[in-house]
């Protein structure tokens, strides 16, 4: 073969497991056969269509079958696979099109009116709409073809494109530091290395069965669980919602081995009702990230015989940086872990120099699994490294003595909110629109059930008014709703360094002790 990137991976898995269940949806089950044809045939189509290599090719939907076979579909091709959050507004997903050039966009059928609104004004010339677990279609435009006519159509002839692993493989949009995101352009090499990575850390097999209770347009989703587990061989179950009772049923009837997900998923399965007659005892690899997992949680797991593997990420390194074994998940609880395998991080000053173990410094990755980066960003990615190709995380951390990596604090300000990353630039941004408004800043105040929720501290003009209500009215539909704050607060003066720059952590002390 001469694609030696993620859209050969099927056509290489057949001869091996050609028979085996690959994906398990609802009541659908997909072999490698069905799911390596049915990619093959949307390849063809897409190309007929005049998709082709380094072309951008959309995807807006909930987990289903259809986002992996587009993936290995545009693999094949030697196109860049760009997925979309569901839950972001419509100028989020023009912009993110926009940005990308996308010319193609496929899409749940449910999601036919953001779809519409989001690709107005864009590149994007072909639509296709896929019939997904939902089944009906919202109010609004549709001029979107069917998935399964379109793959009809197609050939069922492998495409056997040149692709090397330096090749772009897919755009993943994180938001950025200044209000609007970036695509973090992920090589077909970042992808397999870090497949390498879970694998050789986690112990993945082929007779693994990864339940993904956590959406795939998520990099640690798509790239922790389900690519690791597809390239083993092994069976992806893929749920469209996370449900806790569903869940622990799911685990129960597909035996599942593997599941991952945020602390808030793992603290809310444990808080169900059903959690101690559940059957747990087919699972033996529970991976967590975003943030530590609390003790209270890890005390429920360990009465069941379960213990997590946390880490340390983020899309940029495509995105694992750490992982920390399971049976140090005590003694070096609160811990990110170890580099991964073929992953390096050490911890340094701004000039450069590697802190000594205790020392808090900016935690830096250099690995394979690294982008080079940013789409379409030369200034963005030539300010993202450090010499010597270390990425700049914005992160800062220490190592104790035994090399384990702690994250002390977020640079750059970053909120994580049940799993999702929230720059409050971006929604500083939206409520600075309001005429009423001096000055705002968007801090993350602790929530039991998410971990942290935005909070937006307003400043007023001299003589203005506005309402809690009115800021969230006026977000609403300009942001996804996990982005606007759920607490907001009228503040008389803003502290404020010498430079005039507004003192976050003031304004978390002070709210410390608000509700």
């Amino acid at each position: 073969m001469e694609n030696f990137g993620i859209g050969s991976w099927l056509q290489r898995r057949r001869p091996k497991s050609g028979s085996k269940t690959a994906l398990i949806s609802g009541q659908q089950e997909m072999s490698y056969d069905q799911l390596a044809e049915r990619s093959v045939r949307l390849a063809n189509a897409l190309r007929d269509g005049g998709v082709g290599r380094g072309d951008r090719v959309a995807y807006l939907g909930d987990n289903h079958p259809s986002f992996l076979e587009t993936l290995f579909a545009c693999g094949q091709l030697g196109a860049i696979f760009v997925p979309l959050n569901t839950r972001l507004a419509p100028p989020e997903i023009q912009f993110q099109l926009v940005d990308c050039g996308a010319s193609a966009l496929i899409h749940g059928l449910s999601l036919d009116a953001l779809a519409g609104a989001g690709s107005a004004g864009t590149a994007v010339t072909r639509r296709i709409s896929v019939m997904d677990a939902v089944g009906t279609k919202e109010q609004g435009p549709t001029a979107a073809e069917d998935f399964e006519e379109v793959l009809a159509a197609g050939a069922d002839q492998y495409i056997d494109e040149e692709v090397g692993l330096d090749d772009g493989a897919m755009i993943l949009y994180t938001s950025g530091t200044t209000g609007h995101p970036k695509g973090a352009l992920l090589t077909h090499g970042n992808v397999a290395w870090n497949c390498l990575n879970v694998i050789v850390d986690f112990d993945f097999a082929s007779t693994d069965v990864a339940l993904m209770i956590s959406p795939m347009f998520h990099v640690a989703s798509l790239n922790m669980g389900v690519l690791p587990t597809i390239l083993k061989g092994g069976t992806v179950v893929l749920e469209t919602k996370f449900d806790p009772r569903r869940t622990l049923e799911l685990i129960e009837k597909h035996r599942a081995t593997t599941i991952s997900g945020v602390p808030t998923t793992y603290q809310m399965l444990c808080e169900h009702p059903a959690w101690d007659t559940s059957d747990l005892s087919s699972l033996n690899k529970l991976t967590c990230g975003g943030s530590a997992v609390p003790m209270r949680v890890i005390d429920a797991y360990e009465k069941r015989g379960l213990r997590f593997s946390n880490g340390y990420g983020m899309t940029e390194t495509a995105p694992g940086a750490t992982t920390l074994p399971a049976a140090r998940s005590r003694d070096k609880a609160g811990s990110s872990g170890l580099p991964h395998f073929f992953t390096d991080v050490r911890i340094a000053d701004f000039d450069g120099t590697v802190a000594a173990p205790g020392s808090v410094g900016e935690i830096q990755i250099k690995g394979p699994n690294v982008i080079r980066e940013y789409w379409n960003r030369p200034e963005a990615s030539a300010d993202s490294y450090a010499e010597g190709g270390w990425f700049k995380s914005g992160d800062m951390g220490y190592k104790d003595d035994d090399g384990f990596v702690f994250v002390s604090d977020r640079l750059k300000d970053m909120i994580i909110s049940g799993g999702e990353n929230i720059y409050p630039a971006e929604v500083e941004q939206a409520i600075s629109e309001l005429d009423p408004v001096g000055s705002v800043a968007v801090i993350g105040v602790p929530d039991e059930k998410w971990g942290e929720v935005p909070r937006a501290v307003v400043l007023l003009r001299e003589g203005a008014r506005l309402t809690e209500e009115d800021l969230r009215a006026h977000l609403e539909g300009r942001l996804a709703r996990y982005k606007i704050p759920k607490s907001v607060v009228f503040v008389d003066e803003m502290p404020r360094t010498a430079s005039g720059k507004i003192r976050k952590a003031d304004l978390r002390k002070l709210s410390a002790g608000q509700p």
